[in-house]
């Protein structure tokens, strides 16, 4: 089976950085799986996106994304993927309607096809009654959910999601899982960052954590867990890998 990403030798070093974010970086996500990239602040995580999702250049190595290189395809990589950021992408001002129809014009969706879509999806997440309602009324759970639906509406190929669940209510939590499971299930790769352990551990099916801009351990989490000494849950085995140092930073 060949990989959906395939990430080789990829490092990163930003201007004036005494070390690279992310160095000699290689690993293969496979179609369909729900892939979490788990580490601690400033472990290599966020560089690694804004790379995949052609927000920042590699300094060396290379990717790949369903067989499109990112020297040469950049632009239909884009087309093929969604991201989901931890910030709210949305204008305040303008109802959760209006937002979502205007992400989907910029994806080139239109018509009664837009209309529909932004029906459904709000309807699954259980917002259509507040569908005319500004933005800025929305607690955080409600607009977490406008901001994963603003990056779906092309039924996007890959997914990319940083902290999706942050700061909600334990329902908005739940309903988001729910429904990137039933995406996953019609064949959406996602890949997933968190610091929510319990929940990455439940819902992802691979996870690799990275400390320090490299890979210190890769497999599915229960085979993680069942190969740590003495770890009883996928914490046991981030505190193991990682340590108990604090990671603050300025």
């Amino acid at each position: 089976m060949q990989p959906i990403i395939k990430i080789e030798s990829l490092s990163k070093k930003y201007k004036d950085a005494d070390l690279y974010s992310l160095n000699d970086f290689s690993l293969n996500i496979y179609e369909g799986q729900i892939f979490g990239l788990l580490g601690p602040n400033g472990a290599g995580k966020t560089t690694l996106i804004s790379m995949l999702c052609g927000l920042v250049k590699p300094t060396s190595g290379y990717f790949s994304i369903n067989d499109l290189n990112y020297t040469d395809h950049s632009s239909k990589i884009k087309k093929i993927i969604g991201v989901v950021p931890q910030e709210y992408a949305l204008y305040p001002t303008l109802t959760a309607r209006e937002n979502l129809h205007y992400f989907g014009s910029m994806y080139g969706l239109k018509g009664s096809y837009l209309k529909d879509k932004v029906v459904e999806t709000l309807d699954l997440l259980g917002l259509l009654k507040f569908a005319d309602k500004r933005i800025e009324t929305f607690s955080g759970g409600m607009k977490r959910r406008v901001n994963l639906i603003a990056g779906i509406l092309h039924n996007p190929k890959v997914l990319f999601l940083d902290e999706p669940t942050v700061g909600v209510d334990v329902h908005s939590k739940n309903a988001i899982i729910d429904y990137l499971k039933l995406l996953n299930e019609q064949g959406t790769t996602i890949i997933y960052t968190s610091h929510h352990l319990a929940e990455a551990e439940d819902f992802c099916t691979n996870i690799a954590i990275l400390d320090q801009g490299s890979i210190y351990a890769q497999g599915t989490p229960s085979g993680l867990i069942a190969s740590t000494a003495e770890a009883g849950n996928l914490e046991d085995v981030f505190i193991s890998l990682t340590g108990k140092n604090l990671r603050d930073g300025i």
